[in-house]
């Protein structure tokens, strides 16, 4: 059985077991976290709409952490602008502990 959760602006195809990075959450680690906009459950058949509007996935989290650094560089030729810069995506792993349809 999987489904599809949406977080954070993005959305995820998860099974039970399963350990994903999301968008940062405000959750500490160990605490669990319950996903509640589930878009899509599937398994024997699909469901969809109204009949996973009460569909939830339980979770936990397993760390918080950042993803590793990008490099921004930024030029004009012929100008002399050069502009570098870094960004490292802060993230929360989680693992899908039950998919309540």
């Amino acid at each position: 059985m999987y489904a599809i959760i949406a977080t954070g602006g993005k959305q995820y195809k998860v099974s039970e077991g399963d350990i994903v990075n999301v968008e940062k959450l405000s959750v500490k680690e160990g605490e669990k976290v319950v996903f509640d906009q589930v878009i899509a459950v599937g398994g024997d058949e699909l469901k969809v709409g109204d009949a996973v509007s009460s569909a939830t996935v339980d979770a936990s989290v397993v760390r918080n952490g950042r993803a590793k650094k990008v490099i921004v560089y930024k030029y004009k030729p012929k100008k002399g602008y050069h502009k570098k810069n870094g960004h490292r995506q802060a993230f929360t792993q989680v693992k899908i502990e039950k998919i309540n349809a």
